[in-house]
């Protein structure tokens, strides 16, 4: 593509893109979290747009660097409004931006919702598969009925299709039944049931993906799960600190997981201390450290949402988009060279 010009993928063409690569996903991702681990990534905390009596909303801004074979740099601009499910939208809305490593110029605009979904996912099934090695899973539990833990369940299946049953639990239960309906349509290998309490979900499910808007801690105790299960605790504020203590913690950047009011923030906040953060993933992964503390604790996975994994998978929908020609390429996007126009002149 000619310097100057810019792609632009569109979130039709980004899932088009991306369906049924679910492997492919969790790969790129493992590659990411990888080469963060070994140093060679640049990632600035997060900044929060918040907006005055509107506590629910934010937009985020995730700046980052992945080196490696990858060499991308870029941003993503997320949006979460919890309102909008009330008007028939989606939560979240996101762009990706993609830049070059070696003149900084833009060569890509993507829808990102769709890519940071399945980004998301993929993290959570990659860490289900670390802290699950070796064991079948049956039964995934899942508390929040939103996009989001339907693509978390759409890759826990592509890695445990052993699983036999989704139990679900959203305190909204007819989303809770629309999001059964529409993983029996999906995913018709798989058994759904929908769930009363959050009890029901913990109790005899060995893996649990909790993925909800909750603002403050609401679960105080972990008492129904079974021994050595494993929490998927995408949003990241459902868990009290007395629990997080409780358990052996896995995060996927220790300094950004603690901020920003996060369950492991709080925990932070009430011991003074870090040390309950056994290790990341990358970590894992690079068997720097084990996959568990022993068998018998409940192991919690609370990823903060790293831009590294969204340039990650937006590398990979870039390229498979040109290679299949998919991409809207917007001409001389970038204004001529000053230098060139000014000579030009004269």
């Amino acid at each position: 593509m000619r310097d100057g010009n810019i792609a632009i993928l569109k979130g039709a063409e980004v899932r088009a893109v991306l369906t049924g690569r679910e492997l492919e996903v969790i790969q790129a991702v493992r590659v990411a979290y990888e080469t963060h681990g070994n140093g060679d990534s640049s990632l600035p905390h997060s900044t929060f747009l918040r907006f005055p009596d509107q506590p629910q909303d934010r937009i985020i801004a995730l700046p980052a660097y992945l080196g490696g074979d990858c060499r991308i740099a870029g941003i993503k601009w997320v949006s979460s409004f919890p309102e909008n499910l009330n008007l028939g939208l989606d939560r979240a809305s996101a762009v990706l931006i993609l830049n070059s490593t070696q003149t900084g110029r833009p060569e890509a605009v993507l829808e990102g919702s769709v890519i940071s979904a399945k980004r998301t996912a993929a993290s959570a099934a990659l860490a289900a598969q670390c802290l699950l090695t070796g064991n079948k899973v049956g039964r995934v539990g899942m508390i929040g009925c939103g996009l989001i833990n339907f693509e978390i369940a759409r890759f826990l299946l592509a890695v445990f299709p052993e699983a036999k049953t989704l139990v679900l639990f959203d305190k909204d239960n007819s989303r809770a039944k629309q999001f059964a309906e529409k993983c029996q349509k999906t995913f018709g290998q798989v058994g759904v049931e929908t769930a009363t309490d959050v009890k029901a979900v913990l109790r005899n499910s060995p893996l649990i993906s909790i993925a909800t808007t909750a603002l403050a801690p609401y679960l105080s105790e972990l008492t129904e799960c079974p021994r050595g299960s494993a929490i998927l605790h995408i949003s990241l504020r459902d868990l009290t600190p007395d629990v997080i203590l409780s358990c052996d913690n896995v995060v996927d950047d220790v300094d950004h997981v603690c901020r920003a009011q996060t369950s492991v923030h709080l925990a932070e906040q009430r011991v003074g201390h870090r040390d309950f953060i056994r290790c990341t993933l990358a970590d894992i992964l690079s068997r720097r450290a084990p996959a568990r503390k022993d068998s018998e604790t409940v192991s919690v996975f609370s990823p903060f949402g790293l831009g590294i994994l969204d340039l990650a998978v937006g590398k990979l929908v870039r390229d498979l988009a040109l290679q299949q020609g998919l991409e809207t390429v917007i001409g001389s996007f970038l204004p001529d060279a000053w230098a060139e126009t000014a000579c030009e002149k004269a």
